[in-house]
């Protein structure tokens, strides 16, 4: 018969992958009901950032992106939880910067578009973080 490791340690490892889908399905779903809000509004029609093709495909892979570096950094670092706030925090500022580019170079980008936005990129950033690190006690 086949041993089980049930320690915290291996329940963590093995749910880790579940905060990932699940962390991916609630920034997608949060960021398409913004999507359906700011179309319901009429800002910035014909910007196709905020459509719903890109947004869901881009929220599920800056969630399950971020997965992957706080998995890295579970094996790697002494102080996992602090580091992958930091680094959530960092990426989250230098992921502004394409967004702010677009007011240049998309002729149907608007402040109010490129802010909502904006605000997409700290959805999938609140939501990773709360679910990949402190769920379940991972502090």
């Amino acid at each position: 018969m086949a041993t089980t490791n049930t320690g915290s340690g291996a329940l963590r490892a093995r749910s880790l992958p579940v905060r990932a889908v699940l962390a991916a399905v609630l920034a997608a779903a949060a960021n398409a009901a913004l999507v359906a809000a700011v179309q319901w509004v009429g800002i910035a029609p014909g910007f196709r950032a905020l459509t719903y093709p890109p947004v869901v495909f881009l929220s599920v892979l800056g969630a399950l992106g971020a997965a992957g570096v706080y998995a890295l950094l579970r094996n790697r670092v002494a102080e996992p939880a602090a580091t992958f706030r930091k680094l959530a925090l960092a990426v989250l500022v230098v992921s502004f910067v394409p967004d702010l580019a677009l007011l240049a170079a998309d002729p149907a980008a608007t402040v109010a578009g490129v802010v909502v936005l904006m605000g997409m990129h700290v959805v999938v950033a609140a939501i990773a973080v709360e679910l990949l690190v402190s769920w379940r006690g991972e502090r």
